[in-house]
C-alpha cells in the first residue's frame, strides 16, 4: 500500500509557519542617509525640530492683513521684499510685503495672495528702471490663512516621524533629511547564499545559443533571484551552479552555512536520483518539504543547515519567481524587523474568461488595460517567464473559482512586491 500523502498546505498556513522561524537578525549598522534606500530602520526617528520651522508662504505673491481690505480691488503699499531664507519685518497696517515661496510670514500678516491675483504698479506713475513697484492692487478678497504653511504642520518637535521596522522609500529618506539626519541606524542586511543545481544549466555567455547541447538550458532563475534579493537589501553571495553530485552539494551547503543567514536554491528538491539537495540538507541539518496548494509553485522546502535558514524553491522559473514574492520576500523582510508584511490587493474587473476552476489557489499573470480592467496572458504555464514580463501583476484567484468577463477579482500589482 502506498503511503498516504499529507494534505497540501494552504498558502496562509505555509507563510505563518515560515514567518514563525524568521526571528529578526541581531545587530545593526549605521549608514549615510544617501545609501539607505530600501533598507529597514532599526530605531525610531524622532524629530528635534518642527517642520516647517515657522509659518511660511506656499506661493509667490503678497503677504497682507485681510482686515486691511474691504473688498476686491483694494490697494496696499508694498514696504518690503521677503525672499526664501530671509526674515521680514513686522507688517504695518495698510501695507503688504512682496513674498516668495518658502519665505517666512511677517508678523502682522495673516494671508498670502498669489501674484496672479495682484497688479503691482508705481505710485508715481514712472515706468521701467526709474519706477519702483511700491503699490499693489489685490484683485480678489483674501481669506485669513490662505497660502500659508503653518509652523510644524508637517512635523512637530519631539514627534516620531518614522518607526523602527519601516522599510525606507525615497520619500522616507527625504523626510529623514528634513529633520536633519544625515546618518541612520538600520537593521543588518540579511546575508544570503544563492546557488543553483543541475548539470543541465548553462550560464549565458558560456555557450552560444546555436551550440547548446540537447537538454541544456540557460540559468534564468539565478538572475532574477539575485536581483530580487538585492532589491530587498540583502548581501548576496553567488555560489554559481553546483554540480549534480552529493559531495559537491554538501560542501557548498557547509561552506555557505558558516557565514550566511539564509541559503536559497531553486530546483533539486524532488526525489530523483540526481536531486541531491534534499539528502544533503538532511545530512547537515533538517528539511521540511511542503506541498503548497498554490498554482504555480506547489513544491517548496524550508529547513536549516546548522543554524542557517535554508529555502528551496521550485525549478520552473515562474514558480520560483512567484513563490519568492509570496513567501521568501516576507521572510526576508521579517528578518530585518519589518512589521507591515501584507501586500495590498485592488478589486478590478476581469476582461477575460477563466473557465477552468482549480482546487488550488491560483496566481494568474495579468496586466491592466486602458479600459480599467485586467487582461490575461494567454499561456499561464509555470515555465513561461515572458508572462511575468508582459504582466504588471497577479490575480489572486481562490480555489475552485471560475472567472467570467466582468467578474470582480483581486489584483496585486508587481509594484507591491518589488517596491
Amino acid at each position: 500500500m502506498k503511503p498516504t500523502r499529507p494534505p497540501l498546505k494552504s498558502l496562509d498556513e505555509a507563510l505563518a509557519e515560515l514567518l514563525a522561524q524568521a526571528l529578526p537578525l541581531p545587530g545593526s549598522v549605521e549608514l549615510d542617509t544617501f545609501d539607505a534606500d530600501g533598507r529597514v530602520l532599526a530605531q525610531d526617528l524622532r524629530s528635534e525640530l518642527q517642520v516647517p520651522p515657522q509659518d511660511n508662504s506656499s506661493m509667490d505673491g503678497y503677504a497682507l492683513c485681510c482686515a486691511d481690505l474691504d473688498s476686491a480691488g483694494g490697494v496696499l503699499t508694498v514696504t518690503q521684499r521677503i525672499p526664501a531664507g530671509s526674515t521680514g519685518l513686522a507688517l504695518e497696517r495698510g501695507c503688504a510685503a512682496r513674498i516668495f515661496t518658502g519665505a517666512p510670514i511677517p508678523a502682522g500678516a495673516d494671508a498670502v495672495v498669489m501674484q496672479e491675483d495682484c497688479e503691482a504698479f508705481c505710485s508715481t506713475g514712472a515706468t521701467g528702471a526709474t519706477g519702483a513697484l511700491d503699490q499693489v492692487r489685490i484683485l480678489v478678497r483674501p481669506q485669513p490663512g490662505q497660502w500659508i504653511r503653518r509652523a510644524g504642520e508637517d512635523v512637530r518637535r519631539g514627534a516620531v516621524v518614522l518607526h523602527a521596522g519601516t522599510r525606507l522609500t525615497a520619500a522616507a529618506l527625504g523626510l529623514a533629511a528634513s529633520i536633519g539626519l544625515d546618518r541612520l541606524v538600520l537593521a543588518r542586511a540579511p546575508r544570503v547564499a544563492l546557488f543553483s543545481t543541475g548539470d543541465e544549466l548553462v550560464m549565458p555567455g558560456a555557450i552560444a545559443p546555436q551550440q547548446m547541447r540537447p537538454g541544456a538550458i540557460y540559468n534564468s532563475n539565478r538572475f532574477f533571484l539575485r536581483a530580487l534579493l538585492k532589491r530587498l537589501g540583502c548581501e548576496v553571495s553567488d555560489y554559481g551552479i553546483v554540480p549534480d553530485q552529493r559531495a559537491a552539494t554538501e560542501q557548498a551547503l557547509r561552506d555557505a552555512s558558516r557565514s550566511h543567514d539564509l541559503i536559497l536554491t531553486s530546483g533539486g528538491v524532488s526525489v530523483g536520483e540526481e536531486d541531491h539537495i534534499k539528502p544533503a540538507v538532511q545530512a547537515l541539518g533538517e528539511l521540511n518539504l511542503w506541498q503548497i496548494a498554490i498554482k504555480p509553485g506547489k513544491p517548496f522546502a524550508y529547513g536549516r543547515v546548522g543554524t542557517t535558514h535554508f529555502i528551496g524553491l521550485p525549478g520552473n522559473p515562474v514558480s520560483s519567481y512567484i513563490t519568492f514574492l509570496l513567501l521568501v520576500r516576507p521572510f526576508l523582510l521579517k528578518l530585518q524587523g519589518v512589521r507591515a508584511l501584507q501586500t495590498q490587493a485592488q478589486t478590478l474587473p476581469a476582461h477575460f474568461d477563466w473557465p477552468r476552476a482549480d482546487p488550488r489557489r491560483e496566481f494568474l499573470r495579468v496586466r491592466r488595460n486602458a479600459a480599467g480592467g485586467l487582461e490575461l496572458f494567454a499561456n499561464q504555464s509555470s515555465g513561461v517567464l515572458t508572462s511575468a514580463v508582459w504582466g504588471d501583476g497577479l490575480v489572486d484567484n481562490p480555489p475552485g473559482r471560475r472567472i467570467a468577463q466582468g467578474d470582480a477579482v483581486q489584483f496585486i500589482s508587481f509594484a507591491e512586491f518589488l517596491a
